[in-house]
């Protein structure tokens, strides 16, 4: 073999691997939006025959032969190229170490774990979902024990989500924000209390629809490249690569701003995804590079913009007259009024409809139970009660049920365990992306008149049309060019709500 054909071939294997994801993720994207509700048997059968197809291709001898050749040759390598032997060959050494019987039975365990997440949900009934969740935790640190031995479960599983994550950095990290927030949090609820009256009506999902296709045309995703569904929990995914984004969102007409805001936030999502270079199509460098940055990215456009003062005085003519029938406080809201409704701090049970200053505490809940169970000091069958008893400590508020407690979620059912910190490192993340971008881009002005284009591209010189070239770390260094520091999202959370609640040291 020379260098030139190990060359060939390496990009011949990314692009069936490529092919095999479009056609699982596809199946993934189905079921949870428009497959009928008794047809997991039948992904399950496809699912097992892709993921054994997926297994032999990606630890099979010729490939394990070229990709360590070209190992031995780094000198003779592209910085691109480099870059993916060393991510296919962590996968693969990972994998490598996983039984093929067991990777396929999980993956057949995972086709069939949504929809009885989604009916435990539906039914509240935690016991329905129980025993299957029980065994994704304990298939998830048995995986753990044979990729990384030496390392403890959960921070192998963060690593996975957030390279170079563990629990000492959330640890330290959590305490930062909890430190800042939880006074902050107590000013809020002593001062006077913003009336949101407006977000709430008789607005139909036809009408929400529209809405979602104007805010989408907005930020300027393309809708040749991404199509917006619907399903119980909203998330997006590439369909084989950064051509093809889908995203979804949940309709309540009740409560435009649920939907509304979903949609920004997975078209962050989107934005990133699709924004990869052109030359990175099919390869394991196609699509964000981590979590935490690709949470940066929907977080930002999510809540560091479309909550910002800036833009709400843009879009809620448009919401008006979309919307404002259902109902006559929304009719008549000032520009004020919208952004301190949209902005309203309030302990409440549903992660994804929290305020920015209570969501990380959600997210902190979540981390103390994968962290219990995952070093098996808390058992599934006990998630509930641990569950309400932490929503009880951190937000002060009782858990009626397990739909709206520790079924909420779908995560879980997709195996995502270390996935949830994420969420928090990237609105963090976000702010300090946030606070550079306004060094030379006049984000205020752009976003009073709805123009995300100069917000876009500095992203995606930035950020997006590299990938998964670069680390996270480096990802924060190129970027930031100092040091990350959490403190930034606690000085922007305590600025902005300071002003709103107008609090008092």
């Amino acid at each position: 073999m020379d260098i030139n054909e190990a060359k060939k071939q390496l990009m011949e294997l990314q692009s069936k691997m490529s092919a095999y994801m479009h056609a699982m993720e596809l199946i993934y994207y189905d079921e949870a939006t428009s497959a009928p509700k008794k047809t997991a048997k039948n992904r399950e059968h496809a699912l097992a025959i892709l993921s054994s197809e997926f297994y032999q291709l990606s630890t099979g001898k010729e490939t394990i032969e070229m990709l360590e050749f070209l190992d031995d040759r780094k000198e003779e390598l592209n910085q691109k190229e480099k870059r993916m032997v060393f991510l296919l060959l962590k996968d693969i050494r990972q994998m490598q170490k996983i039984p093929m019987d067991e990777y396929i039975a999980y993956r057949s365990l995972l086709a069939g774990a949504y929809d009885l997440w989604r009916s435990a949900k539906e039914n509240n009934d935690f016991e329905a979902f129980r025993p299957t969740l029980e065994k994704i935790f304990e298939t998830n640190i048995r995986f753990a024990g044979y990729c990384a031995p030496e390392k403890d479960p959960y921070d192998y599983w963060l690593d996975q989500y957030e390279d170079g994550l563990n629990k000492e950095i959330c640890d330290a990290f959590f305490a930062t924000l909890r430190a800042r927030i939880v006074p902050l949090l107590e000013k809020i609820k002593a001062a006077p209390q913003v009336d949101d009256s407006c977000l709430f009506g008789n607005f139909p999902e036809d009408k929400q629809a529209k809405l979602s296709s104007f805010l989408m045309n907005q930020m300027g995703i393309d809708p040749g490249h991404c199509v917006l569904g619907t399903t119980e929990h909203p998330f997006t995914t590439s369909i084989g690569s950064h051509e093809d984004v889908r995203i979804t969102t949940r309709y309540d007409e009740s409560n435009f701003s649920f939907s509304m805001f979903s949609v920004i936030h997975e078209g962050g999502h989107a934005l990133y995804d699709m924004a990869s270079d052109e030359d990175l199509a099919y390869t394991t460098l196609d699509g964000g590079v981590s979590m935490g940055i690709h949470e940066s990215q929907s977080r930002f456009y999510e809540n560091l913009l479309a909550r910002s003062k800036a833009f709400t005085s843009f879009i809620l003519p448009t919401v008006k007259e979309l919307l404002g029938e259902g109902n006559p406080a929304l009719a008549n809201a000032s520009a004020e009024d919208f952004y301190k409704a949209i902005n309203k701090v309030e302990p409440s049970l549903i992660r994804t409809e929290a305020d920015e200053v209570t969501y990380a505490l959600h997210v902190m809940i979540r981390y103390e139970l994968e962290k219990k169970a995952m070093a098996g000091e808390l058992a599934v069958k006990d998630f509930p009660a641990e569950w309400n008893r932490l929503y009880k400590e951190y937000l002060g508020i009782d858990v009626p049920d397990d739909k709206h407690g520790v079924l909420q979620d779908s995560h879980w059912s997709g195996g995502s365990i270390g996935y949830f910190p994420s969420y928090a490192l990237g609105s963090a993340y976000g702010a300090q992306f946030l606070k550079k971008m306004k060094e030379t881009v006049d984000v205020d002005s752009d976003l009073s008149k709805g123009d995300f284009s100069r917000i876009n591209t500095w992203n995606k010189e930035k950020i997006w049309r590299y990938g998964s070239l670069y680390t996270p770390e480096e990802v924060l260094e190129r970027v930031l060019e100092e040091p990350f520091d959490a403190g930034n999202f606690a000085d922007y959370l305590e600025k902005k709500y300071t002003e709103i609640y107008r609090l008092t040291n």
